[in-house]
C-alpha cells in the first residue's frame, strides 16, 4: 500500500481538449460585492509574470468530529493511520514545494509531527476543508500561488493525480480552481456517496451532484454513457482562496451539500482532467474494510 502505483494506473489528461482552442473570458460573480472580488481577481491575474502559479503548497485537512466517521484520519490501516498514509503518497508529489496538514485536533496534530508532518492548527469554526485551507495559507510563513486541498481520507491517493491538478490549474488562466474524476462504476451510481460530474467540450465543470448525472428519461443505468466520479482532490489559485469565504452560501451548494457548486453558481470556472485511478476515498466503515 505504501508503494507508488504504476503510471498505467494514474495517467492524467486534460478532458475534452486544451486551453488554446477557446478564448479566456471574464470572471463573474454572482451579486456586487462577488463582482468586484473578482474584478480584482482578473486585474491580479493581468499583472502575473512568466512564473504564473509557480509557487504551490498541497494541505491536507484533517478534523477529528466528523459526523459519519469520527475520528477518521486516526483510523489505522495496516499499521499506520489513514492520515499518514495519505501524507506519505502525496509527498511523492513532484509539483508540491511545501506539504502540510491543518487540522483543529490537538490528537491529530501529535499523530501527524509524530510521523513528519508540517502541522498548521486551525479554528473549529471552519465549515468544510475549503475554509480550513484557506485558514492555514494566512498562516504559513512563504507566499504561494497554488493551494492543493488533498483530502486526508484518500489514503490510496496517486501522487500523478496531484501533480496533474496543479499542472491544469497553471495552464488554464481563466480558471480558479482543477479538479478530478474517474470513470464511475455502475454499482455507484446511486450512491450519495459518490459524486457524481459533467463537463464541457473544454473540459471545464458544468455541475456536480449526489445523484446520477446526466440521468436518461429511463431512469435507469445506461451501460455505454461514460458516466465521471469526482475525485476528492481539488487545487485554488490562491488569491481565489482569499475570496471564497466571502462568497454566500448559493441554493444547490446547499441543496447538494457540496462546496464546489458555490464556486460554479457564482460564475467561476474549474477546470477538470479525467484520470485513470480506482477511487479508494473512505466515507464508511464500509470503505475502510474494503
Amino acid at each position: 500500500m505504501g508503494q507508488r502505483a504504476s503510471s498505467s494506473s494514474s495517467s492524467t489528461s486534460a478532458t475534452g481538449g486544451n486551453t488554446d482552442s477557446w478564448t479566456p473570458r471574464g470572471l463573474v460573480a454572482a451579486g456586487a460585492a462577488a463582482a468586484a472580488a473578482a474584478g480584482a481577481y482578473v486585474a491580479f491575474s493581468l499583472r502575473r509574470s512568466s512564473r504564473f502559479r509557480s509557487q504551490v503548497v498541497g494541505i491536507i485537512p484533517a478534523r477529528y468530529a466528523s459526523s459519519r466517521f469520527q475520528g477518521k484520519p486516526l483510523v489505522p490501516i495496516l499499521c499506520k493511520p489513514m492520515i499518514q498514509r495519505t501524507w506519505e503518497r502525496a509527498k511523492l508529489a513532484t509539483t508540491l514545494d511545501q506539504l502540510v496538514v491543518a487540522t483543529d485536533d490537538e490528537k491529530i496534530a501529535e499523530c501527524c509531527r509524530g510521523f513528519g508532518a508540517d502541522v498548521i492548527m486551525t479554528s473549529e469554526s471552519c465549515r468544510n476543508g475549503t475554509e480550513r485551507c484557506n485558514e492555514a495559507l494566512q498562516k504559513l510563513q512563504k507566499s504561494f500561488d497554488v493551494v492543493v486541498n488533498i483530502q486526508g481520507d484518500e489514503p490510496l491517493i496517486e501522487p500523478e493525480i496531484i501533480d496533474g491538478v496543479v499542472k491544469a490549474l497553471q495552464a488554464a488562466p481563466d480558471a480558479v480552481f482543477s479538479t478530478a474524476v474517474t470513470s464511475l462504476k455502475p454499482e455507484d451510481a446511486s450512491d450519495p456517496n459518490r459524486v457524481k460530474c459533467v463537463v464541457d467540450n473544454h473540459g471545464y465543470a458544468i455541475y456536480f451532484s449526489r445523484g446520477l448525472i446526466p440521468y436518461n428519461k429511463s431512469g435507469k443505468v445506461n451501460p455505454h454513457f461514460p458516466y465521471l466520479l469526482h475525485l476528492g482532490i481539488q487545487s485554488y489559485d490562491a488569491q481565489f482562496l482569499r475570496i471564497y469565504p466571502k462568497l454566500s452560501p448559493t441554493p444547490l451548494q446547499l441543496e447538494e451539500d457540496l462546496e464546489q457548486l458555490k464556486v460554479l453558481e457564482s460564475g467561476y470556472k474549474m477546470k477538470v482532467i479525467k484520470v485513470d485511478h480506482d477511487a479508494h476515498g473512505v466515507d464508511t466503515h464500509k470503505m475502510l474494510r474494503r
